[in-house]
């Protein structure tokens, strides 16, 4: 249940005397903001702040909870009549916030369900998030079409990003870090990635790079036309934005080079049959990785990866 609009007015309208409140559309959502700094996230119309100590011995008693799959812990706030009380928790909570020049909303850390699995393979939710992505085939190491789809991301990912310093900067941006390249992949002959002997030129792939909730084809249409302007002639058109909704998934923390990849692969195939799931592969629901690490400057043997595969749970029936 999304929050509604009247919910978010009261609670800003509750919290007045602390500073001059804000709030902000965040993960379909909304974040709040007092002078700038956020501090707070309203969803399914509940009202959740920071968890600090100072906040926490304010209220002697309080609830924990994450608003949001792969959140961390929040206070949740239920009792939104004590305008006094509301005010003393911002303003204590805000003391120990750090200042507003590091908030920079860095996605791999507030989701680290998402972002920083460990080596041992979990089950995942995966919620809806918006991208740009660059489809393709062959293979990434040789071809020419794989570098071309990275540097019109990584371009076009930037340009949004600068865009704050545009006459007209996107109606609701925040600050934050470009979130790391991602990968959707499968193989045209229809055979698992996760096999040992592969022809990478038989790959089909899509490339993508999250974006922020404030980015509209607007905005990328804007971001398209600068990138234009430098590199004439990059076929920025091969990029689109999109919602995806990846739904159920087992993923793990690959930490080796590409090539060692099928043993994690393995491990986490059978980690799905033990949980009473199956792969749920297909031309929507592909092999997904997520990389953490720059090869070009990190040794192969310390290459970070999530591997992600989208699963269904098998019925008992």
């Amino acid at each position: 249940m999304a929050s509604s609009m009247e919910f978010v007015e009261f609670v800003t309208g509750q919290l007045s005397g602390a500073g001059t409140i804000t709030h902000k559309k965040m993960f379909g959502e909304y974040g709040l903001y007092c002078d700038g700094l956020l501090f707070s996230v309203i969803c399914d119309n509940q009202f959740f702040v920071k968890a600090t100590q100072a906040g926490k011995d304010l209220l002697g008693s309080f609830e924990e909870a994450a608003p949001y799959k792969g959140s961390k812990p929040y206070l949740l706030i239920e009792d939104l009549e004590d305008r006094e009380l509301l005010t003393r928790l911002v303003q204590v909570t805000l003391k120990e916030l750090p200042p507003l020049r590091e908030t920079k909303l860095d996605y791999k850390k507030e989701y680290r369900d998402l972002y920083q699995p460990k080596k041992t393979p979990m089950l995942i939710e995966v919620p809806p998030m918006q991208f740009l992505m660059v489809d393709g085939e062959g293979d990434p190491n040789t071809g020419a079409s794989y570098q071309e789809a990275l540097e019109i991301l990584y371009g076009l990912s930037y340009g949004i990003k600068m865009s704050k310093l545009g006459k007209e900067p996107p109606k609701g941006y925040f600050e934050y870090v470009v979130p790391p390249l991602e990968g959707f992949w499968r193989l045209k002959d229809g055979r698992p990635i996760g096999s040992s002997s592969l022809n990478k030129e038989n790959f089909c792939w899509t490339s993508l790079i999250r974006q922020p909730e404030f980015v509209t084809p607007l905005v990328v249409e804007k971001a398209g036309e600068a990138l234009k302007k430098k590199h004439p002639k990059l076929p920025i058109q091969r990029a689109r934005l999109c919602s995806f909704t990846e739904g159920l998934c087992a993923q793990v923390l690959h930490v080796g080079s590409y090539d060692e990849e099928p043993e994690t692969i393995k491990r986490l195939e059978r980690f799905i049959q033990k949980q009473g799931c199956a792969l749920d592969l297909s031309q929507e629901r592909r092999h997904h990785e997520i990389y953490l690490s720059d090869p070009r400057r990190t040794a192969p043997e310390k290459l970070k990866t999530v591997i992600r595969l989208p699963v269904v749970r098998e019925s008992k029936g």
